[in-house]
């Protein structure tokens, strides 16, 4: 099985073209989304479902080598006592055998799109939503090696390049929700605008409108030592800058390109 199995939940119904359901693509929008919302009904007695910026990425404990491309967990961090932290395990949370019911989003902008009329304006993006069962991590081993994971999913390389492993005190701060996907779909705009036939056709629109896409993409500063800092920036942060910066720009040109 290379891809999530559509069921009414994940299916896309707007612009099926768009839409992708397999591995390596959803995997790929979570593990370059700085932040992940995720949703969940705090309490049966609440109507309202609430939703957190989160931190977290893909992996799997069992084969820490899994490619993106098969079946991966995603582990979220936060605060020990933070409310989505302490639900899989209260009696109030709508919680099953499976974990807590949760839907996790990730979205990335390549691009804003424009077009004769703000109608068919639009934007370039990669976006995933996955649904799954989130449960607890108490086994010490998997909660260290999903805060490593997570750390270097989003700085390469910085969780060897610092003072590890945590003390007693961080890791009894700290919480990780591992969850277990069962469905997920991405949607992924490229290119132009689409125009109105008879826009199209009307020279007098086309002669007074500037269309076309003004790329979007994420770019990191140059790094700021810290007040008390002694030591020079090091290679793996300087590594992170280039690559990012030049990636990202990377990416949101290739999507405002024509698309064959």
């Amino acid at each position: 099985m290379s891809e999530y199995p559509k069921n009414a939940r994940s299916t896309v119904n707007r612009y099926r073209g768009r839409a992708a359901y397999d591995f390596q693509a959803i995997h790929t929008i979570v593990d370059e989304s700085p932040v992940l919302h995720v949703s969940f009904n705090p309490s049966p007695d609440d109507p309202f479902p609430t939703i957190l910026p989160m931190i977290g990425c893909t992996g799997s404990f069992a084969d820490p080598f899994a490619p993106a491309s098969g079946p991966l967990d995603v582990y979220l961090h936060g605060y020990v006592s933070s409310r989505l932290m302490r639900l899989p395990s209260s009696e109030n949370a709508s919680t099953s055998e499976e974990g807590l019911p949760i839907c996790i989003a990730a979205t990335l902008l390549d691009g804003l799109v424009l077009a004769l009329t703000p109608n068919h304006h639009s934007m370039n993006y990669r976006s995933a939503v996955l649904h799954g069962y989130a449960a607890l991590v108490t086994e010490p081993d998997e909660r260290l090696w999903a805060m490593g994971v997570i750390t270097n999913r989003l700085i390469p390389k910085r969780w060897e390049n610092t003072r590890v492993p945590p003390n007693k005190v961080e890791m009894q701060s700290t919480s990780i929700l591992r969850v277990s996907i069962v469905s997920a779909s991405a949607k992924v705009r490229n290119g132009g605008p689409g125009e109105d036939r008879k826009d199209e056709k009307d020279e007098a629109v086309r002669g007074k409108v500037w269309t076309g896409v003004v790329p979007v993409w994420t770019a990191l500063g140059a790094p700021v030592p810290a007040e008390g800092n002694v030591v020079p920036i090091p290679d793996h942060v300087k590594e992170l800058v280039e690559a990012s910066n030049s990636e990202n720009e990377k990416k949101a040109n290739a999507a405002a390109k024509p698309q064959k």
